[in-house]
């Protein structure tokens, strides 16, 4: 794997020095791009698309989900600076690989994932590959995790049509939250937002993305019976 993986890590930081007019650095953080050269990305796509797994797109992992592209993961965790001794929710585990990203670079990491198969399939994963440091579970991801909150950093890995409001309460004041914003056919923006010490929330717009939505759980009032 080893041609592969630095073709992956070349080709992510070419597409960060061409995108630098969008993001306003053409680079990805050291410290990212360790850990991105440290996580095996084979190990978290379909058997069947193992060739694919160090190519700069996107691939299908079952249930209408996707992982996504090396550079859009290296991007999102490069924007969410993460410090050793953060604590981090992510909304939409997958695969589980860029929970394993983020466990190299901070002290936790908490993961929902709505997908229930998704989810357990990651969980066995990460565990048999050694990430102990993250935590998993099936939920809604639109409602974060509050029993851990507040978190130094949130990420999430599906397009919201507007910012979830419980993710913005749960983020700590000097936090920043990472959201693709917006629907298919109207457009997605990769979002940051930045919450001073005050409570108050700067929004910018990073560049267009192309996400799978996030998936709500219907309560059982919303079910056809």
């Amino acid at each position: 794997m080893d041609k592969q993986l630095k073709y992956m890590l070349d080709t992510i930081e070419l597409e960060a020095r061409e995108a630098e007019p969008w993001v306003g650095k053409g680079g990805i953080a050291p410290r990212v791009m360790a850990a991105m050269a440290k996580v095996p990305r084979h190990e978290f796509v379909p058997l069947d698309l193992v060739s694919a797994a160090y190519e700069n797109g996107p691939l299908p992992i079952g249930h209408g989900q996707t992982i996504s592209q090396p550079y859009i993961v290296a991007l999102m965790t490069d924007l969410l600076q993460p410090e050793p001794e953060d604590v981090i929710l992510e909304v939409g585990t997958g695969s589980g690989y860029q929970s394993a990203v983020l466990s190299l670079l901070v002290s936790r990491v908490y993961s929902i994932e709505v997908v229930q198969e998704l989810a357990d399939a990651a969980a066995a994963r990460l565990k048999r590959l050694g990430y102990n440091n993250i935590e998993t579970r099936c939920g809604d991801g639109y409602l974060g995790w509050p029993e851990h909150a507040p978190y130094d950093g949130i990420i999430v890995t599906a397009a919201a049509p507007e910012v979830p409001q419980p993710l913005i309460d749960q983020l700590k004041p000097g936090g920043r939250l990472i959201v693709p914003v917006g629907g298919r056919l109207t457009g997605q923006d990769l979002m940051v937002l930045e919450k001073d010490e005050q409570g108050k929330i700067f929004r910018r717009s990073v560049l267009p993305v192309a996400f799978v939505p996030l998936i709500r759980l219907r309560k059982e009032s919303e079910e056809v019976n």
